[in-house]
């Protein structure tokens, strides 16, 4: 399942550092504006615990987890949406984007120049949303006029132009589309089809150093200022350093620093279900496994994930939640207790399901 999330910000504010962290690569990241030219792809896996109780209960030979894709997109500058810097090269890179993670500065360093010379998230987000909003308008000024000879000709239904104008009047008012298109009663389905960026998921990353990670009301403010969107506080440079070092020596590391989860673990793990993903799991000798699916899906399309034969002949799902297993301690036990289920067609999955599916083709 190939969703993944683009990482959005000015020039200079952290994003390739970050995305070296993410993905362990070697991205160029230079104190200048325009450091990224092609948008960097990295897959990430999805931290989950639970995978390594399950290798050990069936002695898996491999562990899998589940997985989230970042794209590291080049720095958008005030007047992108005009083409001013590398202007909508990047746009289209977002546009390709199923969520948007907003990287934004929130530390002073003297030696790493800002764009705008100054530190502001609060300016830096309104300048990101801004050229994302101005793109928008550009795409639905062009699409309304189109739409509009199409209804006259009974080619498109009319609810769909009935959106773009919902869509287009919330944006003239500076809002995003991913915060305000239920409140305001458009249709999704349709809302897709003109693929605003705006009304993609976002995220929010503030890059910080120490002091603003332990400032609770500096954290307070920023976590308002993009509310009800998530607010994700980190100090890039540390999650850089803390991938680098063995496992052990990280845990110490991250405990030494008041921090309970690694942000790196918390933007996935965010990120995940921003995109409005689960998991199941599958587990046996050869390996242990966390399959990607959507929230809501059904037996027969998780089963789809594995191979389309799984879904095309599907039979029944043999079902125990992961939390019975372990308590259970094996499937043989589970079993025993009644904890195992035979759940059919109309069966919508549970994250942490742990499944064997029957199928005949």
């Amino acid at each position: 399942m190939a969703l993944t999330i683009g990482i959005a910000g000015l020039p200079n504010v952290g994003k390739s550092t970050l995305f070296n962290a993410l993905t362990r690569a070697t991205v160029l990241a230079a104190n200048y504006p325009f450091a990224t030219i092609e948008p960097n792809i990295g897959i990430v896996p999805l931290p989950d615990a639970r995978l390594a109780v399950l290798s050990d209960m069936f002695h898996s030979e491999r562990i899998v987890p589940a997985t989230v894709s970042f794209v590291d997109i080049a720095g958008i500058v005030r007047g992108a949406s005009e083409g001013e810097g590398l202007g909508n090269q990047f746009l289209a890179n977002i546009r390709e984007a199923d969520a948007i993670c907003v990287v934004t500065r929130a530390f002073a360093d003297p030696d790493v120049v800002h764009v705008e010379g100054r530190v502001d998230p609060k300016d830096d987000i309104e300048t990101i949303t801004t050229e994302l909003i101005l793109a928008d308008l550009q795409t639905l000024e062009k699409a309304i006029p189109r739409l509009e000879k199409e209804v006259r000709g009974r080619k498109t239904d009319a609810t769909v132009l009935e959106t773009a104008r919902g869509a287009l009047a919330l944006l003239e008012k500076g809002e995003l589309l991913s915060a305000a298109a239920d409140r305001a009663g458009l249709d999704r389905d349709h809302l897709a089809t003109f693929q605003l960026m705006t009304s993609k998921p976002f995220i929010f990353v503030f890059n910080t150093d120490d002091a603003g990670l332990a400032d609770d009301a500096l954290r307070a403010e920023l976590s308002a200022l993009v509310a009800p969107a998530e607010a994700i506080f980190m100090d890039a440079k540390f999650e850089a350093e803390l991938v680098e070092l063995e496992e052990d020596e990280a845990r110490e590391m991250l405990a030494e620093s008041g921090q309970d989860e690694a942000g790196l673990d918390k933007l996935a793990r965010v990120g995940f279900a921003t995109l409005g993903l689960q998991t199941y799991l599958t587990a046996g000798p050869k390996e242990s496994r966390a399959w990607t699916i959507h929230k809501g899906w059904s037996a027969p399309q998780a089963a789809g994930v594995i191979h389309t034969d799984f879904q095309r002949g599907f039979i029944k799902a043999e079902i125990v939640s992961y939390d019975d297993l372990v308590s259970a301690g094996s499937m043989a036990d589970a079993r025993a207790r009644g904890k195992v289920r035979m759940e059919g067609k109309d069966y919508v999955m549970r994250d942490g399901d742990v499944v064997e599916f029957r199928f005949n083709v």
